[in-house]
């Protein structure tokens, strides 16, 4: 056993109990977290405008900010990347994460000194909460490989720009540099299928042990391995692979294929990272759900889905949140975002502690006739219906098809099938009974007789790969949406499905 392994124990069981320290004082921290946010920031512009200096509790503070998504904060965002000081934060972000907005263009999201910490240590707790319980170092001695955007940095205005995975390039622990992979040079790549074969290249004969990205483009550098090397597994490629961390979208219907291209069942960690914050984590391979960063810059706020376009939604902080309900998501942190809808929908599954799943993305649903569809729930039916049939889903995304040719409207999946059912027809019919069972307004338009069953389109092998790459999408934090309330995608998707 390598020192770094010996001392990871000991270390680890300390970080666990400071974590779980803070999750028992949740709610504390939580509130202590707002009023530190509000002090800071209260001669900023956005503080002086907001009049953070009477805010003295959470009921003040909801009257004092509202709930903004990026282009209702981009007044003040446009300064700040203006090179403008003081404006949502003291003093100018150390860096801006860009994400692609699908109104906004390119986003441009504050990381600030203080918020950097937030990004790091998270990253390494959930690697030591796993240490913790499992008490296993194995992949700490062998060699990490990230799949990740560039690290090339640009800059605005005197500040520099990135995507979040190429700025946290930058603050990689020291003790971990000589174990990572893939070198600077390679992953400086832009193009992604370019920038992965030459990972595979490098890699091929080195003894990897962690392998961490989005599972989609995990699995493309899982085939390209076995490709070059001739080898039906990984499992024989990398010996040593013993940890799999993800994040950015639903593992499960990845799963099944990744561990029959790895060749064996491996260990997990799903991570909840974004540019806005670094949310959550698994802190448990027993416990359902991901720790909620209670303690680590960010103030959560919560707005019931359903009622998140309302003028006056029901917004409410931790102590007041249940199990199971479905809630938007709401961020001020400490890079200067305040009120901030991120975007995603979470439920509780666990308020002590408070751990979450991700249950889908507030602009991805379909409620074309009132039905609310959201992305747990065609999760659940497709993958329902796959484990019944014993069939593999490579990838999909449901559009509603409003003006049918004939008929009576429906809901249009788009699926790629690594192995095809049987009867396509029966197959539908399991999916749409599932739906069913989750989601009791679609079960009434049915039954009703406004909508006709789901309609299943094949996608050719390789389709939504090729429809990403076309889009400029492929790799890095990219992802297929779900589900969408439009026909935009499944319009543009037409290209790649079999006639």
């Amino acid at each position: 056993m390598g020192l770094k392994s010996l001392l990871a124990k000991p270390f680890a069981d300390y970080i666990a109990k400071r974590v779980y320290d803070a999750a028992k004082n949740a709610v504390a921290n939580q509130e202590k977290i707002m009023m530190e946010l509000v002090q800071t920031a209260a001669q900023t512009q956005f503080g002086k405008d907001h009049n953070f200096s009477n805010v003295h509790n959470y009921e003040d503070f909801k009257a004092a900010v509202p709930v903004r998504d990026y282009e209702a904060l981009r007044y003040y965002i446009d300064k700040m990347v203006d090179g403008e000081s003081d404006v949502l934060w003291p003093g100018k972000p150390l860096y801006l994460a860009k994400t692609s907005g699908t109104t906004s263009g390119v986003k441009y999201i504050p990381l600030t000194k203080a918020s950097i910490p937030n990004h790091i240590n998270s990253a390494r707790n959930a690697l030591l909460m796993y240490v913790h319980e499992t008490r296993n170092t194995d992949f700490i001695s062998g060699k990490m490989i990230f799949l990740q955007g560039s690290p090339v940095l640009g800059e605005k205005n005197g500040i520099k720009t990135g995507r979040l995975s190429g700025i946290v390039y930058h603050f990689v622990p020291g003790y971990l540099l000589r174990n990572r992979m893939p070198s600077y040079t390679i992953n400086c790549i832009e193009d992604w299928e370019t920038k992965v074969e030459a990972i595979a290249h490098e890699t091929i004969s080195e003894r990897m042990s962690l392998i961490s990205g989005i599972p989609p483009w995990v699995l493309m550098y899982f085939e390209k391995l076995t490709a070059i090397s001739g080898k039906k597994t990984v499992k024989e490629i990398f010996p040593d692979f013993s940890l799999f961390v993800y994040g950015g979208v639903n593992y499960e219907p990845y799963r099944s294929k990744i561990e029959a291209i790895v060749g064996k069942k491996i260990p997990s960690i799903e991570t909840y990272p974004a540019s806005e914050g670094f949310i959550a984590y698994q802190d448990s391979q027993s416990a359902e759900g991901l720790l909620l960063n209670v303690d680590s810059g960010i103030f959560f706020e919560f707005i019931p889905a359903g009622e998140i376009f309302n003028e006056n939604p029901t917004r409410v902080m931790l102590k007041d949140v249940q199990i199971g309900v479905n809630y938007a998501l709401i961020l001020n942190n400490n890079a200067g975002l305040w009120g901030y809808n991120i975007g995603d929908t979470i439920k509780f599954v666990s308020l002590n502690p408070y751990r979450i799943v991700v249950s889908g993305r507030i602009k991805h649903f379909i409620s074309a006739f009132g039905e609310h569809v959201i992305g747990e729930e065609v999760e659940y039916a497709l993958l329902k219906a796959a484990e019944e049939e014993q069939i593999e889903i490579v990838e999909f995304t449901v559009a509603p098809q409003v003006n049918p040719e004939s008929g009576l409207p429906y809901h249009e999946w788009f699926i790629e099938f690594g192995t095809q059912p049987s009867n396509l027809t029966t197959f539908a019919a399991k999916v749409d009974e599932h739906l069913q069972h989750k989601n009791i307004y679609y079960k009434d338009l049915i039954t009703g007789k406004i909508l006709r069953s789901l309609e299943i389109t094949l996608v050719k092998e390789g389709g939504f790969r090729n429809f990403m790459k076309a889009k400029g999408k492929l790799g890095g934090q990219n992802k297929v949406a779900r589900l969408s309330n439009d026909r935009l995608i499944a319009d543009e998707l037409k290209e790649w499905t079999v006639c």
